[in-house]
């Protein structure tokens, strides 16, 4: 018996491939062992099939969205990740820049400033900057 819904699993995916990169997420599902594999599973199932998986908002609006909440939270190692996948799905470095800015307005200015340091991190890793 599964621990989730196979078709979110599936879809999850798909989406999760199509943002991270098909490699990055092949890489830590190969990683993933009895210990943590559930939650690898049932995590792509409930964020990315659910969570990423209907029509009601574009992929790029839903990488802003989380941007600013991992932005809010301060995971700057995970807002890299999504700094990464909001470029796959189609944002630009202003769009990008305008999602720091909320950042750093309604969390405060150190938080933007990370939210900034990683942003050129990652945008001159993909040459952008």
């Amino acid at each position: 018996m599964s621990l989730f819904d196979e078709d979110l699993f599936t879809t999850g995916l798909t989406q999760r491939k199509a943002t991270l990169g098909a490699e990055y997420v092949q890489r830590n599902l190969d990683a993933s062992d009895d210990f943590n594999r559930p939650f690898q599973e049932a995590m792509t199932a409930w964020c990315w099939g659910f969570g990423w998986g209907d029509d009601a908002i574009d992929a790029k609006t839903r990488s802003l969205m989380n941007l600013a909440m991992i932005g809010a939270l301060g995971k700057m190692q995970e807002w890299e990740l999504h700094c990464n996948g909001a470029i796959n799905n189609g944002c630009s470095v202003e769009e990008i820049r305008a999602a720091v800015h909320m950042v750093a307005i309604y969390c405060g200015v150190p938080q933007g400033l990370e939210a900034f340091r990683a942003a050129r991190k990652v945008l001159t890793e993909r040459g952008m900057l």
